[in-house]
């Protein structure tokens, strides 16, 4: 039997998955409910409004002929002489769930302290939109980005891609696709507990620590099955589907990844840093070990203020190097 962590928890985040409704909805009482619980924590009318950011959303082309792909765009109120760096993010939500909204505080957060623009994807949500949507919508608007970067003042040589959970997952998908297309070059790809392993699925817990609060095996195993199907778990599941699968890791931008111990992805998250090192791939790896998923939405946790230090300090190396912008 798993191990009782509610001691192990960061205080903060102890008091939130006590208090939290359970996502238990998700597997047993219907996709819809939740999706309605987890649309009203960031319920709001439109785009938010942020000091010295401009947000709007807007349409851009899709990749099937005559769609598009929804896309929140931050950028800085306050002109610039040259090009910025830009941050293309992929939200959470397991795949069948979620939008830009879940990413406003730190989007506008990035704008803010870097002065970076910030293109926040709304791909299209499994099961409804099996696998591949998501990715191929995720890699219209990254071609998009790079394609409008003189019109929107990017840099096209700066361009990190960022996401969280399945957002992470995919945006390590990305980066594998756009590396395995010759697509644009990104300088960084910052995962958040990315969800990068189908195969966590089926089987035992990779760890007995792991998966009791926020994200449990069964909202893994509902999660991946609506992206994947019947293959969710089996040997017929494409790398560009769950990166984890991919047996070549080399020519891939550097990685920063961040995942709590408590976590259900810290396992795979861990080997997938080992195996980005063993292909020569810069990573920057931190654990926490008082965090659990989705830690980084409580904002007084500690793992939550580490997080957004550190993450904030990879983007901007990334971006500028060393120096300061």
């Amino acid at each position: 039997m798993p191990m009782d962590t509610l001691a192990l928890l960061d205080p903060a985040l102890r008091e939130v998955v006590i208090s939290l409704p359970e996502l238990a909805a998700l597997p047993a009482g219907g996709l819809q409910q939740a999706r309605d619980a987890a649309a009203a924590l960031v319920a709001g009318e439109g785009p938010p409004t942020a000091d010295g950011v401009h947000i709007e959303d807007l349409q851009v082309p899709g990749p099937l002929q005559g769609g598009a792909v929804g896309v929140r765009l931050y950028r800085p109120v306050q002109s610039a002489a040259s090009p910025r760096p830009a941050v293309l993010h992929l939200h959470g939500g397991g795949y069948v769930m979620g939008c830009p909204a879940y990413g406003d505080t730190r989007s506008i957060e990035q704008v803010q302290e870097l002065g970076c623009i910030v293109v926040s994807v709304d791909y299209r949500l499994a099961p409804e939109h099996p696998y591949p949507a998501a990715l191929e919508d995720a890699y219209a608007a990254l071609c998009w980005l790079h394609a409008q970067a003189p019109v929107l003042g990017v840099d096209p040589t700066r361009i990190a891609l960022a996401g969280e959970s399945a957002g992470g997952g995919l945006a390590a998908a990305l980066a594998l696709w756009a590396r395995d297309q010759g697509g644009p070059a990104l300088c960084l790809q910052l995962l958040d507990s990315p969800m990068l392993d189908d195969r966590t699925s089926v089987g035992t817990l990779p760890s007995a620590l792991a998966g009791q609060f926020i994200w449990t095996p069964d909202h893994n195993r509902f999660a991946w099955h609506a992206y994947l199907g019947d293959r969710a778990g089996s040997a017929d599941v494409p790398h560009h589907a769950a990166a984890a699968r991919a047996a070549d890791l080399a020519g891939l931008p550097p990685a920063f990844i961040s995942v709590g111990a408590l976590d259900l992805f810290a396992v795979e998250n861990l080997d997938y840093a080992r195996r980005l090192l063993a292909a020569a791939v810069p990573v920057e790896l931190h654990l926490d070990p008082s965090a659990c998923h989705a830690y980084m939405m409580v904002l007084e946790a500690q793992a939550s203020v580490a997080y957004r230090r550190d993450s904030l300090a990879a983007l901007r190396r990334a971006f500028f190097g060393r120096v300061q912008p």
